[in-house]
């Protein structure tokens, strides 16, 4: 699993001491980061000495973030007189400015939860505070994918049912594909099944929501591919709040390795919720003007909503349609400033024979070029090794392993 996948932090406040400028300015980039949209986040201004003032006479919140430009005995006497103004279950997070490991050792053992070294990354700062809630025994959090299409019946159902089959089997992750088309989703149609249940489920009932109630509401698939249905009716209108789907998706990240969203060519709250909110994000496209101006849209709009993410993937589908004027795959690569995750080539028999049967493609075609790209597309999207790169060598391997991570002091 990557490194990169941080877990959201849950409805918690923190509130921030800050003494310098940089440190005021990377908590609030990070307030802007969708894994922190749950957490009610203040800053003020002052180290230690201004919590403890802060404290004497108000209840703590669940996590102080203190950052701290005194010498380590001064630190190490403030914490201790702030330790008795502090409610049971409050965690207390240092910044300081030296990579100093005594201090660090030091800190930990009177219970801080974590000593950062400024300067820091924003995405380190928010790892640090998922982690307080995780816990070191908790399991790692699933990892998300959601792909939508630029357009209407660019077949990004398909490459998300096939993309979630390839980490499935061939990458041997526990995997479920979520059906989000609510009234016309394909899904169960793919893969040959027909559940009574799905996501709505779920959705209507937020407080019954467990790893319990989860592991009902999925359909098996394969051994390791499980599907949550869309109900595929036109009994009710889909048009919810952007939360509607959040108590879902936090029982599936905490239960399931691998979730892939097939998320509907929407622009509704809960749509663009689920987009902004995914570990990665996939938007299929097929090399036409039309998906050109919306991919770009989509791609842009949602790079500026996750500052911290990777940018959003282009796949290329249904390259090389009979008889259809096309803008070659580098033009619509260079428009948009991207290389693209795949480029799959039209094939009317496979994919059409695929959908007929209710069979992916790995099953129909094992050795096909789609294929291929679907198991490429698998690697790079879980954070595995990028796709046909050359093995690293033992050295490089052992090498990495021994790298600290940037802007964390550890008591190696």
């Amino acid at each position: 699993m990557s490194e990169s996948t941080v877990a959201p932090l849950p409805h918690v406040a923190i509130q921030v001491f800050s003494e310098t400028a940089p440190v005021v300015a990377l908590v609030e980039e990070a307030t802007q980061d969708r894994r922190m949209a749950k957490a009610h986040l203040r800053i003020q201004a002052g180290g230690v000495a201004a919590a403890v003032e802060a404290y004497r006479d108000a209840p703590t919140p669940n996590v102080i973030v203190i950052e701290s430009m005194t010498d380590s005995a001064t630190l190490l006497a403030n914490l201790d007189e702030l330790a008795g103004f502090c409610d049971e279950g409050t965690r207390v997070v240092v910044i300081g400015h030296v990579n100093d490991v005594p201090l660090y050792r030091e800190l930990i053992r009177r219970g801080v939860s974590e000593y950062l070294v400024a300067p820091l990354d924003v995405l380190d700062f928010i790892r640090a505070l998922s982690e307080i809630f995780t816990g070191p025994t908790a399991k790692p959090v699933g990892r998300t994918i959601a792909v939508t299409g630029a357009k209407g019946g660019v077949g990004a159902s398909v490459i998300a049912h096939n993309l979630a089959h390839a980490i499935a089997q061939d990458l041997e992750v526990e995997t479920v594909i979520v059906d989000l088309d609510l009234p016309f989703g394909t899904a169960g149609l793919d893969f040959n099944q027909d559940p009574p249940q799905g996501i709505m489920e779920a959705a209507f009932d937020p407080a019954r929501v467990d790893a319990n109630m989860i592991e009902r509401l999925l359909s098996r698939c394969g051994e390791r591919l499980s599907l949550m249905a869309a109900p595929s009716s036109l009994d009710r209108i889909y048009d919810f709040a952007p939360e509607m789907f959040e108590p879902v998706v936090d029982a599936l990240r905490a239960t399931v390795p691998a979730i892939v969203f097939d998320v509907p060519h929407l622009w509704t709250g809960w749509a663009r919720a689920m987009l902004v909110r995914a570990d990665e994000v996939v938007v299929v496209a097929s090399p036409e003007l039309a998906n050109l101006r919306n991919a770009k849209n989509l791609i842009d709009t949602l790079a500026l909503a996750r500052p911290n993410d990777p940018r959003p993937r282009l796949v290329l589908n249904q390259v090389g349609l009979p008889k259809r004027p096309e803008i070659s795959t580098s033009e619509f690569a260079r428009a948009l400033d991207c290389t693209p995750l795949a480029s799959i080539a039209f094939d009317a028999n496979l994919f059409g024979t695929a959908n007929n049967n209710g069979q992916m493609i790995a099953e129909l075609q094992p050795k096909s070029k789609a294929r291929e790209a679907f198991l490429d597309m698998s690697k790079i999207l879980m954070g595995r090794q990028e796709a046909r790169q050359a093995k690293k060598s033992l050295f490089s391997t052992i090498r990495e392993k021994f790298t600290q991570r940037p802007g964390k002091a550890r008591a190696a």
